[in-house]
């Protein structure tokens, strides 16, 4: 499988000329993955090879505005790029309780209608996460009120047993959040490919009297 990793923005607090907020693409089989979508992050998609169209789900770490204030001018930008295209997939959106209502308040007061589906998944911090005062109980948009094209996400609970937040099992990857501390409760993601068998034929090579050998590397182990 073809994967990379681009770093759109490393920068903190805020962008500067010569470097971007926080803002990293992984791409993979013709998807970009977003991981944070800090201000700028438009930009830094124009001056590189890839395609805003291609993002097809986005994880956002915390709330700090230096991590996520990019959101809403992207998805408006998907959505101009997108035309009158329907048959988009819905963007997967995962970030931490009250994303969801930051998104829809932003395209409620600037009275954008997007063009294709999104989902919010929002992961529940636990109190132990920032300091107490931190903490904040957000008030839910009722579904009543909720934009007619954002669809129905799941709130994710920590698993307890395994210390993570399960956001998808399918048949090339796990992709878990891990709880971050920091002063908002805050999140990391972990994307771990599937093992695949491969697809050479040793037993061929071996009636044809060819020689063969296996590479393997394992990358140094983090403490």
């Amino acid at each position: 499988m073809s994967m990379d990793v681009t770093f759109l923005g490393t920068g903190a607090a805020y962008p500067s000329p010569t470097r971007g907020a926080s803002a990293v693409v992984l791409r993979c089989e013709g998807e970009c993955w977003l991981f944070d979508c800090g201000e700028g992050t438009q930009t830094q998609l124009m001056k590189s090879q890839l395609k805003a169209g291609r993002i097809t789900k986005i994880f956002i770490t915390h709330l700090h505005g230096d991590h996520f204030f990019g959101l809403p001018g992207l998805l408006c930008t998907i959505s101009l790029q997108s035309g009158s295209m329907v048959s988009k997939q819905p963007i997967e959106i995962y970030g931490p309780v009250g994303l969801r209502d930051f998104i829809w308040r932003a395209m409620e007061l600037s009275h954008t209608e997007l063009v294709f589906h999104y989902v919010v998944h929002e992961l529940v911090p636990t109190a132990d996460q920032c300091p107490a005062e931190e903490l904040k109980e957000f008030v839910h948009v009722n579904r009543a009120d909720s934009p007619p094209k954002e669809e129905q996400g799941r709130t994710i609970l920590l698993d307890s047993e395994e210390n993570s937040y399960l956001l998808f099992d399918d048949e090339q990857f796990v992709v878990k959040a891990f709880r971050l501390f920091h002063r908002i409760p805050s999140f990391g993601f972990s994307v771990v490919e599937k093992k695949r068998p491969g697809k050479l034929n040793a037993q061929k090579l071996k009636d044809l009297g060819k020689c063969f050998f296996v590479f393997c590397f394992f990358p140094p182990s983090h403490q």
